[in-house]
């Protein structure tokens, strides 16, 4: 089983998908965009929403992440997207250097809020918010840390 992170846009998710394809060094990029499908022919989306991505997906290292933009003829049923600390992302990783890689290319134009350093938790540890304020967390060891402390617990 996997986890995958989803995240919503207002209209600039293939700018976001750009971005992480590229930060992340996807290996696989799919997107499809509301026109990309048969309209009802009952209720046409206008143009703009056409154009706008309903589903995508990037691969990278293992890992996916998908992404689409909120229709705006959609926000009475979902409400309005707010950017905030509810999403985060945690890319876990051994390779360090991979890690290092993607914090400083997901850090371009965003806030680095704990630079990757050694802590008692982990031995590259890092938190990040990228400039579509997704806020990203970085560990290489999270799975040890755990199991360390849940074993001492027994």
């Amino acid at each position: 089983m996997s986890a995958i992170a989803y995240l919503n846009f207002d209209g600039i998710a293939e700018q976001a998908i750009e971005f992480y394809s590229e930060a992340l060094h996807a290996n696989e990029v799919k997107k499809v965009k509301f026109g990309d499908i048969p309209q009802d022919p009952n209720y046409p989306l206008p143009e703009n929403e056409q154009n706008m991505i309903m589903e995508s997906s990037i691969e990278f290292a293992g890992g996916k992440i998908m992404m689409s933009d909120l229709l705006p003829s959609m926000k009475a049923v979902t409400g309005e997207l707010a950017t905030g600390n509810h999403i985060l992302i945690s890319l876990v990783m051994d390779d360090k250097q991979t890690l290092a890689k993607y914090f400083t290319n997901l850090s371009a134009g965003g806030h680095v809020a704990m630079p990757l350093s050694d802590t008692p938790w982990s031995s590259c540890f890092g938190m990040l918010v990228d400039k579509f304020g997704i806020g990203w967390k970085f560990n290489s060891d999270a799975d040890k840390f755990l199991d360390k402390v849940l074993s001492a617990k027994q």
